[in-house]
């Protein structure tokens, strides 16, 4: 197979199978899309079935994240370098390798484990799977097949807790891990025959000592903000972590300065429409990470409905995030982007605050409401913040600026799973009663809503239960009033400094394709 370059990629002739490998990328993107979210389903029956703590089942979310996050950009370099079919098809084995693992897992470490492995290929898989874009279709069709890619991965994000709930209601939990066996192996396949292999040879090396210091300093902030409620927030071995997150993620900043071709461009961040913008989107992906972690224990635990009715429940979220992102463009293009990011961020911390409100006994229809409105604003100031960062920057920094921006928004969701999840386990620790319980049932019932109710089953305590749904309820209402708030600071934040006008052609494309389609853009531009 021919070996193409990135030097005159609107020059390739069109390949007559690129349709056929453009289904092939979606089903890649799609499966991940639907990981993202299908573990928040399954994350109550695991913690059930393996006796999860909450900090566990953080981490059972954040592993894969964080190395997520930690390697997209070195894995964008290496398949620039080494060749980017070579790459994708080794992403997706790894996310294969890691899947059949965590099907196959008997206890906590093992799930962990194969989730950190799966994050190694999606980070493979991500930025890959749209730079090969350039090499099978002119710029004709072009923008419609970033859009095609883009709404895959889109999609499968309100995908994910209803195949989750379906296959948790008939198989076993290892099956969310499963699925994605025979989609990884249909996407390698795929790329083995169909996709050409492209490379870029003047593309920056990879710098292996910055990869490490970005991994290790998210690692060790991480670590500390899940152990920090269990162990207390002065325990020493949670201010080192602390301490060296702060070390590692500080010599990265330096020593990405000092470097002629940085790996992570953070001058970039010196742009203050690219600066503000990409804060916003930041603070959306901390939000809507932390939500969908502690959403499912209180449709499925509190609420008590099963695992597909769960997924069901989470749509209206989903729903308004989507319609809300596809009318963005028109929006923008009316009113400008400060606006809109403004007051779609006001809407999100109207939602939260809505949303801290909810009892034990408020129901469901309550819920779907304020899910609905926190949809929306997701979807306005999401679309318009990600596209006014690409706007901020310089036709030539479009490529390593869009991986910052996909990187900074990993690290939201890491973050937002860790901090808030530690909230919520902070205060139902606090808040539930174990009065008369011995001690090792007592310390049991603490370390989640799962294994409060699994305790007072066991025990045949029903005050436990009711203690523990309402702790529960009361944790959830704070972790939403601190996305109230955050939303409420980072409005101010876009309203005061975000510049007042953008380009149409990046509002069009983000508002044709999803809140992931800019990004997608950016490397098509390349």
């Amino acid at each position: 197979m021919v070996t193409l370059t990135n030097a005159n990629p609107d020059a390739v002739e069109p390949d007559p199978r690129r349709w056929w490998a453009l289904g092939a990328l979606v089903a890649s993107m799609l499966t991940l899309g639907f990981d993202t979210t299908i573990l928040n389903v399954a994350l109550p029956t695991m913690a059930e079935q393996l006796g999860a703590t909450t900090g566990q089942q953080q981490w059972m979310a954040d592993a894969y994240v964080v190395v997520f996050a930690a390697l997209m950009l070195p894995a964008g370099l290496l398949g620039d370098r080494f060749g980017r079919r070579r790459m994708l098809i080794t992403g997706l084995g790894v996310f294969l390798a890691g899947s059949l693992v965590g099907a196959l897992a008997e206890n906590v470490g093992a799930v962990i484990a194969a989730r950190a492995v799966m994050g190694v290929g999606a980070a493979l898989i991500t930025p890959l799977a749209l730079s090969v874009l350039p090499s099978l279709f002119a710029p004709g069709e072009r923008t419609k097949a970033v859009g095609i890619v883009s709404a895959g991965s889109t999609l499968g994000l309100p995908l994910g807790p209803i195949i989750g709930g379906w296959l948790l209601d008939h198989f076993w939990w290892g099956s969310v891990f499963l699925i994605n066996v025979p989609m990884a192996a249909l996407g390698i396949a795929a790329c083995v025959f169909l996709l050409p292999e492209t490379r870029d040879p003047a593309s920056p090396r990879v710098d292996l000592l910055s990869a490490a210091l970005t991994a290790a300093g998210l690692g060790a902030l991480v670590y500390a903000i899940i152990e920090a409620p269990t162990r207390g927030w002065g325990d020493p071995l949670v201010l080192a972590a602390f301490a060296a997150a702060a070390v590692l993620i500080t010599a990265l900043v330096l020593r990405e300065r000092r470097v002629r071709r940085p790996m992570l461009d953070m001058t970039l961040l010196a742009h203050r429409g690219f600066l503000f913008n990409t804060l916003a989107a930041t603070l959306v992906m901390f939000v809507l990470s932390g939500l969908l972690f502690v959403l499912p224990p209180y449709l499925q635990v509190v609420l008590g409905h099963d695992a597909l009715g769960t997924g069901v429940r989470l749509l209206p979220m989903m729903g308004g995030l989507i319609i809300a992102a596809r009318a963005a463009q028109p929006v923008v293009t009316r009113f400008g982007a400060r606006g809109v990011v403004s007051a779609g961020l006001v809407v999100l911390a109207f939602a939260a605050l809505l949303g801290s409100r909810t009892t034990a006994d408020s129901g469901y229809g309550f819920t779907a409401l304020w899910l609905s409105v926190v949809g929306f604003g997701f979807g306005f100031s999401v679309v318009p913040a990600m596209s006014g960062a690409l706007d901020a920057l310089p036709a030539d920094r479009a490529g390593s600026g869009s991986g910052l921006l996909m990187t900074l928004r990993q690290v939201g969701g890491a973050v937002g799973i860790a901090l808030l999840g530690s909230v919520l386990a902070d205060a139902f620790r606090d808040r539930l009663d174990v009065t008369g319980l011995p001690a090792g049932a007592a310390d049991t019932a603490g370390g989640s809503v799962v294994a409060a109710h699994a305790v007072a089953d066991r025990v045949h305590a029903g005050p436990l239960a009711a203690s523990a749904d309402a702790a529960y309820v009361h944790g959830m209402g704070l972790v939403m009033l601190v996305c109230g708030i955050a939303a409420l600071v980072s409005a101010l934040l876009a309203a005061a400094f975000l510049p007042g006008t953008r380009s149409g052609r990046t509002a069009a494309a983000a508002g044709a394709a999803g809140p992931d389609v800019v990004a997608a853009d950016a490397d098509a531009r390349q």
